[in-house]
């Protein structure tokens, strides 16, 4: 008994050595890869000259308004746009930030305050950006700042972005509607009553189509019934309160443009990922926010961190669950090619802002395949879902509109895995294991506050 119990612990410690070994081989590898990737960036030290346009011509001193600038999408679209000779304003209240310090969370990188960020892309490109501080519900602030910068297109990113969020409880639900729905009628009085000829670029959501048995249609879908035809809004079917406080927004802005002659674009974008634009790595204080927890946390940078840090990835349900993707560097360029291509006065214009369609499983795959490959032990783990939603299903979704007008899309590829995983290495320590996995659940979300218990799941 004792032989046999002093062997099985001397088997258990060589194992533990061995792997030990194998994850500080990984780890030297992804360093000395991280090292050669920082010294490259380090050389950078201003951003090229104002790029061509899918147009053929820069910025040429198109003013744009960014609500929102100083988010995940909107911070990297204000850096992207102002390289290339537009005239930038950003239009944000810094409630991202405080959603962080009241529920615990941060990013993955250490972020510089919207202040430093301004004030060193000034020192670092030569390029100036305007910065108001204030929120757009707020409708004195917001006709101030147009009515001072009187931009050519508004960008509007100043929302709630997350399903999760606004199933907290009560409080969150009714704050991400009032904000979303009461925010967006007030740009569209602003443009209205302020500067008319300014084209709104809306950026929604594809979760707004849900995931019908049928394909998705960019905007509107021809429909033949009882030998009658008509062209229509394609059907909304929102899978959260913040999912629906997008399709209000988009149901007021087509009114808008019938009633008032707006020229409006509705991006339907899909998710997210990666960190990395040609701006955003020209100076340490100018990296953008990644976010990995449960709430707002995107499923493929989720999956990253989790693989970096020895978390298994956590796949909500069956995994079948397929959604539209993107590059953070496609949405910048879709973003550029909305403004340069502004929709008709009294126009509707809508874009599925995708560039490829996986599952969650598939991911998953990806993730794990690429992670291997640099000597990490990555395990995949179903956890009970926490929304409401169909877990295998049919998804095709249209959009080559955006193709059209001269996207040229960075397609998920293993290079992109990999970057993302040297990336997250370089910040792993700062990653709080505790918010990984999902604490919000669509079934328990009631009228009491839960501040305390949004973030870290119940044991």
């Amino acid at each position: 008994m004792c032989s046999s119990a002093s062997a099985c612990r001397l088997q258990r410690l060589c194992c533990a050595l061995a792997a030990s070994r194998v994850a500080k081989r990984a780890a030297a590898r992804i360093e000395r890869r991280l090292s050669a990737s920082i010294n490259a960036a380090a050389t950078v030290e201003k951003p090229a000259a104002p790029a061509q346009t899918a147009n053929g011509g820069g910025g040429g001193g198109t003013r744009v308004m960014i609500i929102g600038g100083d988010g995940y999408c909107g911070w990297a679209t204000a850096l992207h746009l102002s390289a290339r000779g537009y005239e930038v304003c950003i239009v944000d209240n810094l409630c991202r930030r405080q959603f962080d310090l009241t529920l615990g969370l941060d990013t993955l990188t250490p972020i510089a305050t919207i202040h430093d960020r301004v004030r060193i892309w000034g020192e670092t490109s030569g390029r100036h950006m305007d910065l108001q501080i204030g929120d757009i519900c707020d409708w004195e602030f917001l006709a101030q700042a147009v009515t001072s910068f009187k931009p050519d297109a508004m960008v509007h990113f100043g929302e709630q972005r997350s399903a999760p969020y606004s199933m907290i409880d009560r409080q969150r639900a009714v704050y991400t509607q009032h904000n979303n729905v009461i925010g967006n009628i007030n740009v569209m009085f602003a443009i209205k009553e302020l500067v008319p000829d300014c084209h709104l670029v809306k950026l929604g959501t594809m979760g707004e189509y849900g995931t019908p048995n049928i394909d998705i249609e960019e905007g509107f879908i021809t429909i033949n019934h009882n030998g009658r035809s008509d062209t229509l809004p394609y059907p909304k079917q929102g899978n959260s309160f913040y999912h629906l406080s997008k399709i209000h927004d988009s149901h007021n802005i087509h009114f808008a443009t019938k009633a008032w002659k707006l020229a409006a674009t509705d991006l339907n974008q899909g998710v997210v990922y990666g960190v990395r634009t040609e701006e955003t790595v020209a100076h340490p204080a100018l990296i953008n926010r990644y976010d990995y927890d449960g709430i707002f946390g995107t499923a493929l940078n989720r999956f990253v961190v989790q693989a970096a840090v020895g978390h298994p990835l956590t796949v909500y349900g069956k995994g079948g669950q397929t959604r539209g993707f993107l590059d953070i560097r496609d949405t910048v360029r879709c973003i550029q090619i909305a403004i340069d291509n502004p929709a008709n006065k009294g126009e509707f214009r809508v874009f599925n802002q995708i560039t490829e369609m996986f599952s969650v499983n598939q991911l998953a795959e990806i993730v794990t395949r690429e992670a291997t490959k640099l000597g990490l032990n990555v395990q995949v783990q179903n956890v009970p879902n926490p929304r409401v939603e169909a877990e295998e299903h049919y998804y095709n979704v249209k959009f080559s509109k955006l193709q059209d007008l001269g996207l040229e899309p960075h397609l998920l590829q293993d290079s992109m895995i990999d970057s993302l995983l040297e990336f997250v290495v370089q910040h792993k320590d700062r990653c709080k294991l505790e918010l990984i996995k999902p604490a919000v659940d669509w079934r328990k979300a009631g009228v009491k506050v839960n501040t305390m218990g949004a973030a870290v799941a119940a044991k």
